[in-house]
């Protein structure tokens, strides 16, 4: 075949893929779960950042916590409460507990008030649902008062909307620009543009749910594409951020609310009237905000405090795709007029993960002194590829384009990834020449001046990942490019970083663990050598898959990291 009849052949294949879309939402090859029946009533549930669900039964008086991979069950309050909502975020667990006429805050096992209402007013003011943005302030419904009320992270409480009838859930858009709140009696959605947090702007009417006259706008959640849902008085309704139906999940009881959890965040759990559901998904769910705190090395888990000398700019929107938006955590030093950037890239599989999954590894290079930018990008499940490669090509032009607003010197852009990522990072390094890989967007550059990869493939034709593409149906590349290799050769060979290395690339650091494959990527360092360009592997002794977000191991991928970025990032 000849490089302009493979041009054309890849032309063919990515307008089809254009052309297809988003992915269904929902994963209709799998039926709906009953997780569990023996509630008095399930209400609003909320996932941690540890493995659980958090479950109220608000007719029971309980507050359940449920870990889907021990299938374990447990009781975590020793007061009895009528909670009929909970929300996770930043490492705290956040409840209405709607019969005291409070916001609460799980501490230990105990609930310690945030905010009380006067117990006694006409209407009560008892809160139905919530939700807390990324600065720690709740916003809640009222629904007997037709309020919403905002308590900010100081614990001062006002009202936001009092316009809503019966207003029910509530959530936010994941960049948090808009607050939707469903209203119960009219089954109305209402979306109300965030100014600035706790001010919002008029109301706009956003969807109806036209399903008969029952009552029932319900809970709500999003997922990381924005779409919305709410519970009805049959199923859960799914919109896209423009207010479009993309479907609805039929529950064999009337749902109350809904959440996405589980470790890959692809499962939609659904409380009702018959009990706790579950929903496996195409699209993922948000994870929680990282709890800012320092843990201790016994508990193995790492440093996610955002220090002093750091500003923190998260759920950044870089790049928009019709109505979605792409996302950005941005990190950036203190004092310094321009720093060196490094992009971070999460792994998974490239079906799952999220930006907050390398919080740790961000923060720590920001410490060093550059500006780092943690991103996600559109997974297997929602885009086939290469809508992936693409987010990461508009993610450097992006930094380059607001160099002055987050202190970046635009000559000095690096980038980081671990597994899936790892495999982005070195096709961000060795195909920013590649047209089919650069996505929308013009003016600047998206060309990296140093890449390391954190123990990922970056041959795609062969090695280990055409084997299991080959051997495995359902293996992750197959998945996310959406054919196998024999399906689709050509759009493998468009994947492999490896093959498109050339004598301009920049320099490239392999990391990785002793028991994690060392031999990983040899041809590409055979090749990047041969063309002359800097490269070298660090193999970490005892370590696996991960290391880079394990102690002990972490702190010297740190120190590795920080130390080739300084030899090639600085003029």
């Amino acid at each position: 075949m000849t490089r302009l009849s493979l041009h054309v052949l890849l032309i063919t294949l990515l307008a089809v893929a254009s052309l297809r879309g988003a992915e269904p939402v929902v994963n209709r090859d799998v039926e709906l779960e009953l997780v569990r029946s023996e509630f008095g009533l399930a209400d609003g549930p909320s996932w941690n950042d540890r493995g659980a669900l958090y479950v109220p039964d608000v007719k029971g008086q309980k507050l359940f916590q449920f870990w889907p991979r021990q299938q374990k069950w447990t009781s975590i309050l020793k007061d009895e409460f009528r909670i009929s909502a909970t929300f996770f975020n930043g490492g705290t667990l956040y409840v209405s507990d709607n019969a005291n006429s409070r916001i609460a805050m799980l501490d230990g096992k105990e609930l310690k008030t945030v905010y009380q209402h006067d117990s006694d007013i006409k209407p009560p003011a008892r809160p139905n649902d919530l939700v807390v943005d990324v600065h720690g302030g709740i916003y809640y419904t009222l629904t007997a008062r037709n309020e919403v009320c905002y308590i900010s992270p100081d614990h001062k409480s006002s009202t936001v909307v009092g316009q809503v009838d019966a207003p029910n859930g509530i959530i936010l858009s994941p960049d948090e620009s808009i607050l939707y709140v469903s209203a119960y009696a009219a089954k109305e959605i209402w979306a109300f543009d965030v100014k600035q947090p706790g001010e919002l702007s008029e109301g706009r009417k956003f969807a109806v749910m036209d399903d008969g006259p029952e009552k029932g706008a319900d809970g709500m959640c999003t997922d990381r594409a924005g779409n919305i849902y709410c519970c009805g008085a049959t199923d859960v309704w799914i919109w896209n951020t423009e207010g479009d139906l993309l479907d609805k999940l039929q529950t064999p009881t009337r749902p109350i609310n809904c959440t996405f959890g589980d470790p890959d965040m692809q499962s939609l759990y659904i409380t009702g009237f018959g009990g706790l559901y579950r929903q496996a998904m195409n699209i993922s769910g948000r994870s929680p905000e990282p709890e800012q705190t320092t843990a201790s090395k016994e508990e193995r888990r790492l440093n996610t405090v955002i220090p002093d000398g750091i500003e923190a700019h998260r759920n950044v929107v870089y790049a928009e795709y019709g109505s979605r938006k792409l996302l950005a955590d941005l990190f950036v030093p203190k004092g310094s007029p321009k720093n060196p950037a490094i992009i971070v890239v999460h792994g998974g599989g490239w079906v799952k993960g999220d930006k907050t999954k390398f919080r740790a590894l961000t923060i720590a290079l920001a410490e060093r002194g550059y500006t780092t930018m943690a991103i996600e990008y559109r997974l297997g499940g929602e885009e086939k590829f290469p809508a992936a490669i693409h987010d990461c090509s508009a993610a450097v032009r992006f930094l380059r384009a607001h160099a002055d607003q987050f202190r970046v010197h635009p000559d000095q852009i690096g980038a980081i990834g671990g597994s899936a990522g790892g495999h982005l990072v070195g096709l961000m390094a060795t195909g920013s020449d590649v047209s089919e890989l650069q996505g929308q967007g013009e003016g600047h550059s998206s060309r990296l001046q140093a890449a390391i990869v954190m123990a990922g493939p970056l041959e795609m034709t062969t090695g280990s990942v055409a084997e299991r593409s080959r051997t495995q149906p359902q293996s992750f590349s197959n998945i996310w490019l959406g054919q196998t290799i024999d399906q689709a050769p050509e759009l493998y060979e468009l994947a492999d970083a490896c093959q498109k290395i050339s004598a301009d690339d920049c320099p490239i650091l392999f990391l990785v663990g002793e028991l994690d494959h060392p031999e990983r990527n040899e041809l590409s360092r055979e090749r990047l050598k041969k063309h002359d360009i800097a490269t070298d592997v660090t193999v970490y002794a005892g370590a696996r898959h991960g290391c880079w977000n394990q102690l002990p191991w972490f702190d010297q991928v740190v120190e590795d990291a920080d130390r080739f970025f300084r030899n090639h990032l600085q003029n």
